[in-house]
């Protein structure tokens, strides 16, 4: 039975064809492949939920405010069972993994494993939304709208990443790998289309359309049973609009839920793990109408939209895959200064070039049409971001042998030019891993939809493989902007203002990849190259913690103030509001800040929590003197909920003022009855 995408209601109510055409395909069952130990594992990486700056669009103003969804690391381990040699590959609902998250990650793997979990065989990729806390990197430019660095949402993201390669490796169990590729139009557009089309038109030709619509999928069996999946696919993490103050992963954090919880978790698979991952989305958007929207006018409903366009595709290729992957597992990677990197004349259209120190363009402050780039420094207006006037750094113009090196950019700050450390990094690493036929390139950085296609071809040479079996796979292990082509390069959009290492950036990738593909094919090391500076130890922020929470005299936490209503039809939102503390006092993580729970004529059972699409946890800030705040819970009834009696449970946590305690507390809805 294909799987469908015509829904039965407008609510969003997951329909059931999904589960019962995939029924079929988790059931039969494949005999276990000899060549291959597979493991998956996946943890909450959730930051703190409330008044701290959101990473990805720059805005000042846009702090988290609650939750819509969790954020999680899922986890993948092969192993060569022939050579023992293990890769692992965690898909993280984060905007970026930023390069201090990999060291702290290799470094805590390396005291529990030893040697076999390192810097070479460790791929960490981000799905990039833009709903997550931020302050998580050690790099000062991409904590200056977070006003600085948050320990709790830093060690929260390194401990769950950790938790999940962690259960990936106890997970460990004779298994196949087999992969499928499709294509998927509706769910990405060209936000940057003057400058692709810059690109030379027999090369556009060639590749047909000005969006990449490749999917590639994995699947992954152990024993003969289904068990987790990853897909690959361009389009960018913000169908939340910059405007939205919930913790979301957006679009791939819907299919990933739709995937492991609607389709497989009513199939009674509860432990299935799903991951969709980035692709070369540097150029991409999921908002169709290139305006910041679409395919709808509501952001929750293009999250949904192109989350299930993502999601539906991928269920059928993964129900097509036929192709085994068979062959060993290697890798080779390597840390390189992409501000020094002369570029031979082969990758560099004939002649010798480098790279420059990084630099941002006037274009990066102009922004996207999906909203980047406004408030905060994105404005131009340096001196009045706090954060900035703290770092007791001074702006300075750059030397006119950087302009020259990145001509035609006009410089608005030289990111690599501060003191006494750059605002970003330029010691990058660089990756390819090899399972089988396939290979896996991991780009530190935004690459646009053309700069992933050439370096495709350009690893595919290399080894000799087709261009099919290359998958790029973006934000992976470090971040340091956008990579265009050349010629992207000279149109200075926003992807191209934000190239940090010159005309030359994507020239010196090809390159390296080369390089590191044609020592994967003929068996020999690599030099792991310069040590990436550790700045754990120099941060610094201007966030304020916790003084106290209140509630309103006569008033007690977890008192709710405004009740659900008595009863409700399904389709209906059931609302709850409680006086509470404030989120930072406890995270949570693997835990939840809301219960909705059904009486089953004994107990009292969970259906939903925080993590669920159908929920939505909103913080708000009543009084910021006396430190009171509600904690505002409702629940979309989804059309197929069992008819009963139903709760709303909201748990949180309370700092004491007097003695700087925090202390936990529950508070409860009236019962009310959906029919």
């Amino acid at each position: 039975m294909k799987l469908s995408r015509k829904r039965a209601d407008g609510h969003g109510r997951l329909f059931r064809l999904a589960a019962v055409g995939l029924a079929v395909a988790v059931t039969a069952g494949q005999a276990a492949w000899a060549d291959y130990l597979v493991g998956r594992g996946k943890a909450d990486i959730t930051g703190e939920a409330a008044e701290v700056g959101m990473m990805g669009y720059a805005k000042l103003e846009q702090k988290t405010a609650g939750i819509h969804m969790r954020q999680w690391a899922r986890a993948f381990v092969v192993q060569d069972v022939q050579s023992g040699k293990r890769l692992v590959f965690v898909n993280n609902d984060l905007g970026m993994v930023f390069q201090g998250v990999h060291q702290a990650v290799l470094n805590r793997l390396q005291a529990r494993f030893g040697s076999r979990y390192t810097r070479e065989n460790v791929l960490l990729a981000a799905t990039h939304t833009h709903s997550g806390p931020g302050g998580f990197s050690h790099y000062a430019l991409y904590n200056m709208t977070t006003w600085g660095y948050n320990s709790r949402t830093y060690n929260a993201i390194v401990d769950g990443i950790v938790e999940a390669i962690v259960a990936a490796d106890a997970d460990l169990k004779p298994g196949e790998i087999k992969v499928a590729r499709g294509e998927l139009l509706d769910a990405n557009a060209n936000r940057s289309l003057p400058a692709y089309e810059r690109n030379p038109a027999d090369e556009r030709g060639r590749w047909g359309r000005h969006v990449d619509p490749t999917m590639t999928v994995l699947r992954f069996a152990q024993n003969g049973r289904d068990v987790g999946m990853i897909s690959w696919f361009a389009t960018h993490g913000v169908s939340m609009r910059n405007t939205n103050p919930l913790i979301s992963p957006d679009n791939k954090g819907y299919a990933e839920q739709f995937v492991e919880k609607q389709v497989f978790g009513r199939l009674g698979q509860n432990d299935f793990v799903a991951a969709f991952a980035q692709s070369n989305a540097g150029d991409m958007t999921p908002n169709l109408w290139l305006n910041g929207s679409g395919p709808t006018a509501d952001e929750f409903e293009n999250t949904r939209q192109i989350g299930e366009r993502q999601a539906l595709k991928a269920l059928n290729l993964f129900q097509s895959a036929s192709e085994s992957v068979a062959g060993p597992v290697d890798y080779r990677q390597q840390y390189v200064d992409m501000s020094r990197v002369t570029v031979r004349p082969e990758f560099a259209y004939g002649t010798s070039h480098s790279t420059c120190p990084a630099a941002l363009g006037r274009a990066f402050a102009a922004g996207t049409e999906d909203g980047r780039g406004e408030g905060g420094f994105n404005e131009g207006d340096l001196t009045s971001n706090p954060f900035l006037a703290q770092l007791g750094s001074v702006l300075f113009a750059a030397p006119q042998w950087v302009k020259d090196c990145q001509a035609p950019k006009p410089i608005l700050l030289p990111t690599g030019l501060q003191k006494p450390f750059p605002w970003t990094p330029e010691v990058l690493p660089v990756s390819i891993a090899r399972i089988g036929q396939l290979a896996i390139v991991a780009g530190p950085g935004e690459f646009t939809i053309m700069s992933g296609r050439r370096i495709r071809e350009t690893v595919a040479a290399a080894l000799n493989i087709p261009i099919a079996n290359v998958i790029f796979a973006g934000y992976t292990n470090a971040y340091a902007g956008y990579i265009t082509t050349p010629e992207e390069y000279d149109a200075q959009h926003y992807e191209g203002g934000s190239t940090h290492f010159g005309r030359y950036t994507l020239p010196a990738y090809r390159q390296l990849f080369n390089d590191l593909a044609v020592a994967l094919r003929e068996g020999k090391p690599v030099e792991a190259g310069p040590t990436p500076r550790d700045l754990s130890s120099n941060q610094m922020s201007l966030q304020t913690g916790v003084v106290l929470d209140n509630t309103p005299i006569f008033k007690r936490f977890g008192q709710v103030e405004r009740d659900a209503a008595a009863s409700y039809r399904r389709g209906d939102t059931a609302e709850a509001w409680f006086w509470t503390g404030h989120p930072k006092n406890n995270l949570r993580r693997g835990g939840t800040f809301l219960s909705v729970e059904r009486w089953d004529g004994a107990t009292w059972r969970r259906v939903a929590a925080d993590d669920d699409w159908s929920t939505i946890y909103r913080w708000v800030r009543i009084d910021p003197v006396w430190g009171t705040s509600q904690a505002r819970i409702s629940w979309r009834i989804p059309v197929e909920a069992t008819p009963g009696q139903y709760r709303i449970v909201h748990f949180g946590d309370y700092k004491n003022g007097w003695n700087g305690q925090i202390y936990g507390f529950t508070g409860t809805s009236r019962t009310f009855s959906v029919n």
